[in-house]
Parts: structure tokens; C-alpha cells; sequence
């Protein structure tokens, strides 16, 4: 028992979990072990060819993820938005273009893109990560907790649960947590899980070269929103944004001529040039998504109230994005919520 034993056991890599292992570390806490069902570390960051297909962009008001970059020295720099932007809002009219104002700053990208905040952050404490590792259970027992996974079995002092609260609903607590707790989890939507990104790169930023930003806003079409994806050096050429969910159901193949012949009216045929083309369909990753997702168009609410409490005699805590009564479903509420369960476990 005691070679897996840890005073702490952190369920889920992403940034919520990295966060707490990080501060956990900063505090002079080595006891601890971080639980990650992916074979990978960052949960809903991604990043593939310098494209972020998963959390991206955060603003001037999110002040934990600003905070966390200069703390850790990962540089922020501002999403490109000069030139002409376009709206989409009907197939009956012509499309509306229209010019950011110049004097509002835009959204914040990461340098090195989001994958570089995660790296930072797993730097000190790579080597308390097991990847591959899926929870099953989780038991409290009279010394403390038991945690069995399809990977072996951990023993620890308190849990800290960061996955998302519908995926956790997978796990057997026992004891059970309060009924009223787990209708919560199950009801919270986990961010990112209906949405579908895709990314394409190119050899030249022709958009630029054209006098477009690469934003297209679309309320109807194949594409609903598309940004300049480019790198920080300005060396790397991408666009990136989110597919219309009503393209899920078509085949691969016909899903990309929508999304290639849509962009092509709008930017030109430029678009077909380019080296590589992905998608990420978040609906089909099990670590975020289920069987019943929803589409959810308005923000949804986060931070219920039953998240910000201990149970299981005070061993079990959960955290996340979505758990967070700060700026829940963003990069900023995972971080804040990080840094508070360290605090008040």
C-alpha cells in the first residue's frame, strides 16, 4: 500500500489539476499524485501543428490566467484583428463587413499557444503524473482514501476531483455522495463538449495580404465563427474556428467541401491552398463528451454552490472549470478554482 500511497491525489491533468499540483509544489507539498485517464496532459488544451483546437483565447478581466503567465514567464499576446472582419447573418442578404475598432484591445492568445501554459505548469511535477490512468471508484476508509483505477489501486489523505462534474458521475463514490449533489453533476454542461473545431495552414497569410482579419461570424453556413491563427512570430500561417454543429452527422468528406466552399465565398479561393486541414470533434473525445450532449448556445450557468463545499469527512473536493464560481467554462475559472481548492483543502 504504501508505494502508492500520496497525502494528495489530484484526479485529471488539465489546467485545474496541473494548477493545484503546481501550487501544491510551490507550497513544499511533494506528496501527491495526479491521476489522467488521456495519454496526454492538458485535458481541453490541445494544440496540433501550433493550432489550439481546445481552450484559446482569455481577456484583460480574466486577471488568474494573466497572474499564472507572468508568474510562470509564458508570454500573452493580443489575437490579430485588423483589417476587414465579415457577418454572416443571412442566406437571403449579402454578407456585412465591418473593421475592429483599433483602440479595443482584442483578446489574449498564449505565446508558444496554450499547450505552453501546460507545459510550464507540469514542469516541476511531470514525474507525480500517470497518464492513461481511468478512475473507477472512489472510497473512503477509515485511514483515509481509496482510489482504483483500470491501472492499479491509490491510497491517499484527501481527493481532489477536477474532471468535469458530468464525466465524474462515471466514478462509484462510496460512501454516496448527497443525491442532491449528484443531480448537479449530471445536469452541469461540460464546456467545449458539443462544439468542432477545425484549423487549416498555409504558406502565406493571404487574408492579411488582402486586407481581411480572418474573422468570419456566421449565423447561418457551414462555418460559425473563424479567426487568424496565426503564431506570435508571425511565422506560422493558420486559420482556426468553430464548425456548425449541424455538419456532425454528414460524412468527413462532404463536411470538409461545406466548410472549404463556404470560407472560399468569403475569403477566396486562396483557401484551397492550404497544407494541412483538421478537425476536432469534441462530441466524439470520451474524456469530455457523452452520449446526450447538448447544444448550448448562451453561456451556461457554473459554480454551483454545492461544489464549493468538502465531502466525505472533509477528504474529497472537487474543482474545474466548471466548478468555479469566478469565470466558470474559461481558462480563468479552472485556474481560480485550482488555486482555491489548494487553499481550503
Amino acid at each position: 500500500m504504501k508505494g502508492n500511497f500520496s497525502k494528495y491525489i489530484i484526479i485529471g491533468a488539465g489546467l485545474s489539476g496541473l494548477t493545484s499540483a503546481y501550487k501544491l509544489f510551490n507550497k513544499g507539498e511533494t506528496s501527491f499524485t495526479v491521476l489522467e485517464s488521456r495519454d496526454r496532459i492538458g485535458g481541453r488544451i490541445v494544440t496540433r501543428d501550433r493550432i489550439d483546437y481546445g481552450a484559446t483565447w482569455f481577456q484583460t478581466h480574466h486577471e488568474e490566467v494573466i497572474a499564472l503567465l507572468n508568474e510562470l514567464g509564458v508570454e500573452k499576446y493580443h489575437q490579430y484583428n485588423k483589417g476587414k472582419s465579415i457577418l454572416v447573418y443571412s442566406t437571403m442578404a449579402p454578407e456585412h463587413y465591418f473593421e475592429n475598432d483599433p483602440d479595443t484591445p482584442s483578446a489574449y492568445r498564449i505565446k508558444g499557444n496554450s499547450q505552453a501554459l501546460i507545459h510550464a505548469l507540469a514542469k516541476t511535477v511531470s514525474d507525480k503524473i500517470k497518464t492513461e490512468t481511468k478512475v473507477l471508484s472512489i472510497h473512503e476508509t477509515e485511514n483515509g482514501m481509496q482510489v482504483a483505477t483500470d491501472n492499479g489501486v491509490f491510497f491517499g489523505e484527501k481527493v481532489i476531483v477536477t474532471i468535469p462534474p458530468k464525466i465524474a458521475t462515471r466514478i462509484s463514490f462510496s460512501p454516496e455522495l448527497p443525491v442532491e449533489v449528484g443531480a448537479v453533476m449530471d445536469k452541469t454542461h461540460t464546456w467545449m463538449s458539443n462544439a468542432i473545431k477545425v484549423g487549416l495552414t498555409f504558406k502565406e497569410p493571404f487574408w492579411r495580404n488582402n486586407d481581411f482579419s480572418g474573422m468570419i461570424i456566421g449565423q447561418v453556413g457551414a462555418v460559425t465563427e473563424l479567426y487568424d491563427h496565426n503564431d506570435a512570430e508571425n511565422e506560422h500561417y493558420a486559420l482556426m474556428g468553430f464548425v456548425n454543429e449541424g455538419l456532425r452527422d454528414t460524412s468527413a468528406e462532404n463536411r470538409k467541401q461545406r466548410i472549404l466552399g463556404y470560407l472560399s465565398q468569403y475569403l477566396g479561393t486562396e483557401i484551397l491552398d492550404y497544407l494541412s486541414y483538421e478537425e476536432k470533434d469534441w462530441s466524439q473525445d470520451w474524456h469530455t463528451s457523452c452520449e446526450n450532449i447538448k447544444s448550448i448556445y448562451m453561456s451556461p450557468s457554473y459554480g454551483n454552490p454545492v461544489f464549493n463545499r468538502n465531502y466525505m469527512n472533509g477528504k474529497l473536493r472537487f474543482s474545474g472549470a466548471e466548478t468555479s464560481p469566478v469565470h466558470g467554462g474559461y481558462m480563468d475559472g479552472a485556474i481560480y478554482s485550482g488555486i482555491q481548492t489548494v487553499e481550503k483543502l
